[in-house]
């Protein structure tokens, strides 16, 4: 899976988590960036982007996502 494939699918999951078809993210793309992204909606994001990729993100990976950049790094990483 490419970067952009991955980032294709991460649009999906974030349109459908926070209800929103016109949320396009970026790498740089933060909670401050997206009005509902709390702490509550970033456990079900994890849940949703985990789904998603049918993979589990380590408590580790999960605190180092400092933006969507990192997320798809995780991603990648974890796709090999």
């Amino acid at each position: 899976m490419t970067r952009e494939e991955v980032f294709e699918k991460l649009n999906e999951v974030f349109q459908d988590v926070f209800d929103d078809s016109s949320i396009q993210v970026k790498d740089e793309t933060t909670a401050a960036d997206i009005e509902d992204w709390d702490s509550l909606e970033h456990i079900n994001l994890i849940v949703a982007v985990e789904a998603a990729f049918q993979m589990k993100f380590g408590m580790g990976q999960v605190t180092k996502m400092k933006n969507v950049g990192e997320m798809a790094d995780i991603i990648l990483e974890k796709l090999g």
